[in-house]
């Protein structure tokens, strides 16, 4: 049951995610003026559909979301067509499904702000600190206990590294109380690069939890606080790319498969998190399409971005298909050889999570 229960799940998340990207390209389309030949929901065969005006509305029969189907979207001789229309809203067009998607999150978060969901309080505590880090050099010891990160008051361990990450080359502020009582403020600047083994302040926590509590925002609370977490979700992935290239480490690839298990996990910590979590793919989904890559919407931009680069002048409406059919076939064996990886972890009894 929990099996079925996941994969309704996944697929649910899916749908949303991919038909919320589509609604942005179909909706901009329409104000644009721009012919869509067909919106599904879910991918052919077609189970149904019915015609309005120019466009056909469909549900199909495979259902991992959904499609935007434009008139000439490489081809400008068609009147109508993606093709045949400005620069400007050419990329209007093409950016609008990313927007949706990075604009999702605000509500999925308002949302999980507000339902009462459980949270940890915890004495976070310094357990030990490494030589010659941040933290030893900004005067941090052995016993003393984290109150506070640049004003936020510290609830438990995970706040601390997630304004630890949301900070990687910037100077934090800490209050600090001493094992004696007294309180003190330092000054800590988190390492993008530390030594192996260690942590990006230098620091080991230890902590203790002192209850949990209920917690729930009302409405105008938790609109203004997912708008200021969905920017600091954009700051921590900027974050995270900007250490690949100064670590020079790879980055953990996730296929359908693992996220389907981390949906499975999270499922059954509550719907609280599985918003959040559905708010973080989003995230994910909008900057991956924006990516330069063909196939994605960030290649069929930089096709734009040349024309303009170029005065007007097009790159042959075949060569640029060709691109974009390559880029897509390239896309889907990278699937296909991220999810094979996947399931042989699984077999194998090794757990996809971090």
């Amino acid at each position: 049951m929990s099996i079925l229960v996941t994969i309704v799940v996944f697929i649910a998340v899916l749908i949303l995610l991919v038909l919320t990207h589509e609604f942005g390209h179909f909706a901009a389309a329409k104000l644009s003026k721009v012919k869509v030949e067909e919106f599904g929901i879910g991918f052919p065969p077609r189970i149904f559909g019915i015609k309005r005006g120019d466009t056909m509305y469909s549900i199909n029969a495979i259902p991992f979301g959904g499609f935007t189907k434009l008139l000439g979207e490489e081809d400008p001789s068609m009147p109508g067509s993606l093709a045949s229309k400005s620069i400007p809203v050419r990329v209007f067009v093409l950016s609008a499904g990313s927007l949706l998607n990075l604009l999702l999150p605000i509500i999925l978060f308002s949302i999980s702000f507000m339902i009462p969901h459980t949270m940890v309080l915890e004495n976070v505590m310094i357990k030990d600190v490494a030589a010659a880090s941040p933290a030893q050099l900004a005067g941090i010891e052995t016993g003393d206990r984290i109150l506070e990160i640049d004003s936020h008051q510290v609830k438990n361990r995970s706040e601390v590294s997630y304004f630890i990450q949301l900070n990687l080359g910037n100077e934090i502020t800490m209050k600090l109380q001493k094992p004696d009582s007294t309180e003190k403020t330092v000054l800590v600047k988190p390492r993008w690069n530390p030594p192996q083994g260690q942590g990006a302040t230098g620091v080991m926590l230890d902590s203790v939890v002192t209850s949990t509590v209920t917690e729930s925002m009302p409405f105008w609370q938790a609109v203004p606080a997912s708008v200021i977490h969905s920017w600091e979700i954009l700051i921590l992935f900027k974050n995270e790319v900007t250490s690949w290239f100064i670590r020079g480490i790879a980055p953990q690839l996730a296929g359908p498969v693992a996220l389907a298990q981390i949906t499975g996990e999270v499922v059954k910590a509550g719907i609280s998190p599985l918003l959040e979590f559905t708010a973080l793919i989003s995230i994910n989904l909008g900057l991956f399409n924006l990516l330069p890559f063909p196939g994605l919407d960030g290649g069929r931009l930089v096709f734009v971005f040349l024309e303009w680069a170029r005065r007007g002048k097009k790159i042959s409406p075949k060569k640029e298909g060709l691109v974009h059919l390559i880029g897509f076939l390239a896309l889907m064996v990278l699937i296909l050889v991220i999810s094979y990886f996947d399931v042989a972890r699984i077999i194998q009894g090794e757990s996809l999570l971090p």
